[in-house]
Parts: C-alpha cells; structure tokens; sequence
C-alpha cells in the first residue's frame, strides 16, 4: 500500500475546482468572481488580482460546456484543414485568428490528412462539442459530411475554393481559372510547349491540372505526356525528381506550370544544379504565392492568392451568421487573385 506521509504534499481532489471555491478563496461573491472572469474591465483591478490568483492557485478551469447550456454558445470556432504542414494554411488561420480573437472566441483547430472519412469522424466528434460555426477547408466534402453539416443548423464557411452550391457559406476562388489564367499568361508571352508537373493530386490541384488542359487544348495541343503527377507529398526535393523526369523526356518543352511553389522551387534547385538556365533555357512557374517565391533566384512567376484575407472574410462571415442566425442568406465571396511575373525575359501581361 502507497501511503502519502507527508502534510507537506497534498493529494490531488477527485472534485472539479468550482466558481464557488475561487470566490471563496479569493474572498469575494461568486457572482464577482464570474464577472472578473467573463468580463475584467468590470471589476477592479485589486479584485481582479485576488480573483486571479485564486484561480492559478486552485487550478480552476472554467466549465465552458455547462457555460454554454445556459447560453446556448460555446465561444469555440472549429477549423478544420487537410494539413499542418502545408506552408499554405498558416496565413489564412492568421486570418481567421485575427478576426475571431478579439470578439473572445478560441479556435479548435483539425487535422484530415486529406481524407474524405477522416473529415467526417472529425466534423461528428466537433459538431458534439456545440461550436459556434465551423470552417472547413474545400468543397468536396462527403454526401454524410454535408448531411452533418446541413443538419447541425451550425453556420458553416467552406474556404479556399468556390462552389455553385455551398453547405452555407463560401469564401475562395476558382483553381480551375486561376491556373487556366497562368498558362494563357505564358501562352501570351511567347511559350507554346508548356509542361504541367503535380503532386498529392487533391480536388484543388486536380482543378489546377484540368484549367492547364483546357487552356493548352485552346491552343490545339493536348498532349498529356506533358502531365506528370504523383501522390506523393509535395517537397522541393520532389519538384527536382519530377523535373528531371519530364524534361529529360521532354528536352524541347519550353515552359513547366508546378501544382504549388514548393514543386516549383525543388525544380529551379535543380536547373541551378546542372546549369539549366531559367527562364533562357525553361521557364518555371509555380502556384501560391509564398513567402520564399520573391526570394529565389531568379524570383519565381506563380498565382498569388491573399490567404490572409480568405481567413478574415471567412471568420467575418461566421461573426455575421452567429448574430444573424435566423438569417438564410448563403454568403460567397470570391478573392481576387493574381499571376504575379517576376524577373525573367518574357513580357509581363497580367
């Protein structure tokens, strides 16, 4: 038997710190105590010191669940992205961050690994929690996914692409036609052999490879040996593979559209590597925007999206559905974005 001697030591309560046992401690009315934690600026300062101290002392967590049945809200947002990883999705929770934080809501944030089941398990296990609304990445979302959604009568913001028939809300842009824009901006500079290399093929970059096609076929080339993909995950390491195997194969290709920058980057490593001129010798663009495009060597063409502003409409338009819950409007907003050309010896037409 394991015995605890020592007064010195205490053992740990099977109860729950309560309210009422940081209001005593902190020798104030529970009713202070609540106001001190749900709103500071109504309570002294001194008080607010005592209440607070009390509350690091004891270990006490607000009980947000029972909060929320009095309430009927949870001050939880849940966010939900199809990776952590993507360099992609920090910008745009920056967003959502920036614009939920001040009206005192915390964001619950998941992980799918792109996949479809997954996101089901994960929209179930959140709509269990009761969160306020909901932002999920994409519009490809499984038949019971969206019937977890519709049901909920959560507000729900679909980012990151649009869609002509949204489960609520919609904030993003068309794959299909910014990366059709890319390729039509090369075809006008001159290129006419443009190449097509992808990775991971998730619905968004397969829209990026099908606004490719339609943009060569308008040309009169719809030669899909120029398309490489893969499954595996993007890496600059990766880029540099695929390039090797498609312009090895294909040395008279003039031009190469990547499905995202990292690819893009992997595959200008490598020309520098073996002394393969860009944009002299093959012209290299990529797809985001990110943060590294403007500092390679030469500085990378590719579609620039405003991750930062997808994350604050996003969030904005959650805040106006949360107040205005009665109402059925279905809100889309459409980001503008860009082909963004940088140093090479082609013209700039965007």
């Amino acid at each position: 038997m394991i015995s605890n001697k020592n007064n010195n030591i205490s053992s740990r309560s099977m109860g729950r710190v309560t309210l009422a046992d940081v209001a005593e401690k902190a020798g104030v009315s529970p009713i202070t105590a609540s106001r001190a934690l749900k709103n500071p600026q109504q309570v002294s300062e001194k008080l607010r010191t005592k209440i607070y101290d009390a509350v690091n002392e004891l270990g006490y967590i607000p009980n947000h669940a029972a909060r929320s049945l009095a309430s009927s809200e949870t001050k939880i947002i849940s966010v939900i992205f199809p990776s952590l990883s993507n360099a992609v999705f920090p910008d745009v929770l920056d967003g959502i961050h920036d614009t939920l934080a001040p009206a005192g809501y915390r964001i619950l944030l998941a992980n799918t690994h792109y996949e479809t089941d997954q996101e089901e398990i994960l929209v179930r296990t959140l709509l269990e929690q009761n969160p306020d609304g909901i932002i999920v990445t994409g519009i490809d979302q499984n038949e019971n996914t969206r019937k977890l959604l519709l049901g909920s009568k959560t507000p729900v913001v679909q980012i990151m692409e649009l869609t002509d028939f949204p489960i609520d809300m919609n904030v993003g842009f068309s794959h299909f036609q910014a990366s059709y824009d890319l390729v039509r901006h090369l075809q006008n500079a001159g290129y006419k052999k443009i190449g097509f290399i992808g990775a991971r093929m998730d619905p968004r970059s397969q829209r990026r490879m099908e606004g490719y096609k339609h943009a060569m076929q308008e040309i009169g080339i719809s030669n899909n040996d120029y398309v490489l993909t893969n499954q595996s995950h993007t890496s600059f390491k990766l880029g540099a593979k695929l390039f090797n195997q498609l312009f090895t194969q294909f040395s008279d290709l003039e031009a190469i559209c990547f499905s995202n920058d990292d690819l893009a980057a992997g595959a200008m490593f490598e020309c520098s590597r073996k002394g393969i001129r860009v944009p002299e010798d093959i012209s290299i663009a990529g797809f985001n925007d990110l943060d590294f495009a403007e500092e390679l060597t030469p500085s990378l063409t590719t579609v620039s999206i405003p991750l930062y502003e997808m994350g604050k409409k996003a969030a904005e338009y959650l805040l106006h559905k949360i107040v205005n819950r009665t109402n059925p409007d279905s809100l889309q907003y459409d980001v503008s974005y860009k082909v963004v050309e940088r140093k090479s010896t082609y013209t700039d037409v965007s």
